[in-house]
């Protein structure tokens, strides 16, 4: 079932939706058509009580006002780091907006975070809500009309899956995500330094001082990275690791096994709770960022919650950052006729 309301208004009168999604056991979605971001995710702990699992706000007001750090929201037309906005597509060498130190971040000053979306909801059994956005030639200074249409599904089995489908007249740059901040013990209920996270990924993507990759694979191996046994978020968080330092936590690209295949390449797990989630995925990469920058006290949280940092973590699917400027790396580049088809869900359970 879906119902909708009004969320507010656009600056130039434009009317923004909020959608409320449920499965008819115990989980409820909500969604608005700003940014196609995800705003709330209910759903039952152990003992059946009922807890929002991702960071968002109440109102319209504050996602336009610049709460930041890109809540819940769609990611796009290149989803993570650019080094210093430029890359060469056929010879011609594009200029992106820099909004991020000296890089390119998120798809620039305006990315698809910050659109108006067009939402069609499908009310099935397992509802979708489908999320539809024509970015035109130039945007952001991205070459091509590139059509997207981002599809949430609500399953019986308490999964919301994303599903990312994209068209260009014109060859470009397509790296989508979604950047849902997560804590299964409730958005409100502090540091997530005692989640526990498994990743099925044996390397990472080494990076500079900007958090650029620099073309490096790192084994995970005796590392604070390695997540193939789940361990806390919080064991080796403040381990004596210069790529730690650099990102005053974890904001690093891992390296999934089996990209193309989508079945499970993460479980994040709160132990207390019980919650636990996994991240079924196709894509090659995940970014893992430990909200080391959430602190924006003028935008407090839904109910009043002041941002703390490390209080929520983002499994981010999708090909690794600066792919466009790494031949070794999965190519990000879409052509005339191509279809960019990708897909996650995030799958939540109980232990």
């Amino acid at each position: 079932m879906i119902k909708k309301k009004t969320f507010g208004y656009m600056p130039d009168g434009r009317e923004v939706n909020i959608y409320s999604l449920s499965n008819g056991t115990n989980m409820k979605v909500k969604i608005t058509d700003y940014g196609a971001a995800i705003v709330s995710i209910k759903v039952p702990d152990r003992y059946g009580r009922v807890s929002d699992v991702v960071c968002g706000y109440d109102s319209l007001d504050d996602y336009l006002g610049g709460g930041g750090e890109y809540q819940g929201a769609i990611i796009g037309r290149c989803g993570n780091r650019i080094a210093k906005g430029h890359f060469t597509l056929d010879g011609k060498k594009y200029d992106l907006c820099i909004n991020s130190g000296a890089n390119h971040l998120h798809g620039g000053k305006e990315g698809f975070d910050s659109k108006l979306w067009n939402c069609e909801i499908k009310d099935f059994e397992e509802p979708e809500l489908i999320c539809h956005y024509l970015s035109p030639d130039g945007e952001e200074n991205y070459p091509g009309n590139l059509d997207v249409t981002v599809t949430y599904k609500l399953t019986k089995d308490n999964g919301l899956s994303i599903n990312y489908l994209a068209k260009t007249d014109k060859k470009t740059v397509v790296n989508l995500t979604n950047h849902a901040y997560f804590n299964l013990a409730g958005y409100a209920a502090g540091p997530i330094f005692g989640h526990t996270l498994w990743i099925d990924a044996d390397t990472y993507t080494a990076t500079d001082d900007t958090l650029v990759p620099t073309g490096e694979f790192i084994s995970v191996e005796g590392t604070p990275f390695d997540f193939r046994a789940a361990k806390t978020i919080g064991q080796d968080f403040f381990a004596d690791n210069e790529d730690i330092k650099k990102g005053s936590g974890y904001d690093h690209n891992f390296c999934l096994n089996r990209a193309g295949i989508l079945d499970c390449k993460a479980i994040l797990c709160d132990p207390a709770s019980g919650r636990a989630m996994k991240v079924i995925t196709d894509q090659p990469g995940m970014q893992v960022y430990t909200a080391n920058f959430m602190d924006n006290v003028m935008y407090p949280f839904k109910g009043g919650r002041v941002q703390t940092a490390n209080c929520a973590v983002c499994l981010e699917t999708q090909a690794y950052p600066d792919s466009i400027n790494h031949s070794n790396f999965p190519s990000v580049v879409l052509d005339v006729g191509e279809e960019y088809n990708t897909t996650t869900i995030y799958q939540f359970f109980t232990e």
